[in-house]
């Protein structure tokens, strides 16, 4: 991990270290957490419909548990990224290059579907 992610890392790296944590924190424990912690995050939707998620967000006290789980998902994603020599910057920019080539504008402008059905 190199550029617009680092100082963020730091700081996340500085936190786990004072706390000696790393040792927990091998591939298997952390993909696990990014899950749980994604399934924390759409607790806060699930059985609602469009109308009540939007009510939920405007809500500042529970918007801010929202807050809490997206955090959560993006550090755990961010300490995975470290121990495995990931540059995040590097690979969600070739995931979206990737992803530009299968889903062309002209196909999937407004359509939901995946790439392999997209009509040529």
């Amino acid at each position: 991990m190199k550029r617009g992610w680092n100082a963020l890392l730091q700081e996340i790296l500085k936190f786990r270290d004072q706390r000696d944590w790393k040792q927990f924190h091998t591939p298997k424990n952390l993909a696990a957490a990014i899950a749980i912690e994604a399934a924390e995050l759409q607790e806060h939707f699930l059985w609602k419909s469009d109308t009540e998620v939007l009510a939920v967000l405007r809500n500042p006290e529970k918007r801010d548990k929202v807050n809490e789980e997206l955090a959560d998902v993006l550090i755990f994603t961010l300490l995975l990224a470290d121990r495995l020599g990931v540059d995040i910057d590097a690979v969600v920019r070739r995931k979206l290059k990737n992803n530009a080539k299968k889903y062309p504008v002209e196909k999937a402008r407004g359509n939901h579907k995946k790439y392999t059905e997209l009509s040529e």
